[in-house]
């Protein structure tokens, strides 16, 4: 019987490594894993390779993970906010790199990953630094830079509801990059609001088939951030 459903989420982060790769859902604080962040601190692997839309807000979720000194580099597209206090000291210091990416482009890179593009041809970027060291073409009057996919070890998403065989489904602007993640990992772990029984979600309605998740856990309704902001 398949049943991807954990006790913990001790349980569902057993076995992530040091020098990882680790994609994590969120659009700010929308669909941001709170639960499974903290969780990876205390797991304790170190030297990671964070992929976010963000580089952390206050001082809690992500911005805790790389305040521990877990990360090594942060790859996003929009580093700076009000609240970046960690990422920018950081940053500051030269104690962590930094990979900027056009947001069109990082949902691009990760949806190539979990499809199976070897590359692709995009026109954002081209004439700015982003594109420097980067192969250009000419294509039909207009010119563009060549990206490569992000794929990760790991994905930690945020889904509103999953059953024991994986499948999600999210909550409006929560929902962001969750589904692409998922497709894009070795290892999708995903916490839940609520996990119901086989037959529960309309496969309509399911964004994430249980493919591409290989453990759910349910964690409190506070230390969830599965509904939107």
């Amino acid at each position: 019987m398949i049943d991807k459903i954990v006790a913990s989420v001790a349980e569902a982060l057993a076995g992530i490594k040091d020098g990882s790769t680790v994609l994590i859902g969120g659009f700010g604080t929308a669909g941001l894993p709170n639960a499974l962040i903290d969780g990876l601190i205390e797991q304790g692997a170190r030297d990671l390779t964070v992929v976010n839309n963000n580089a952390g807000n206050g001082y809690t979720g992500l911005a805790a993970l790389l305040q521990a000194g877990r990360v090594r580099k942060v790859i996003c597209s929009f580093p700076r906010q009000t609240d970046s206090y960690v990422f920018d000291g950081l940053f500051r210091a030269g104690k962590i790199e930094l990979e900027l990416v056009p947001q069109g482009n990082l949902a691009e890179r990760i949806r190539a990953a979990g499809a199976g593009i070897g590359a692709f041809y995009t026109p954002t970027g081209y004439g700015t630094q982003l594109a420097e060291g980067k192969e250009t073409r000419h294509i039909d009057g207009r010119d563009y830079v060549l990206e490569y996919p992000i794929r990760g070890d790991v994905a930690l998403i945020s889904a509103y509801r999953g059953d024991r065989w994986g499948n999600l489904t999210y909550r409006k602007t929560a929902r962001n990059f969750g589904p692409v993640m998922a497709t894009a990992a070795k290892l999708t772990v995903a916490q839940v609001h609520e996990t119901v029984e086989l037959g529960a979600l309309d496969p309509e309605h399911v964004v994430t088939p249980g493919i591409f998740v290989h453990r759910v856990v349910q964690v409190p309704a506070q230390s969830s951030t599965a509904r939107a902001a």
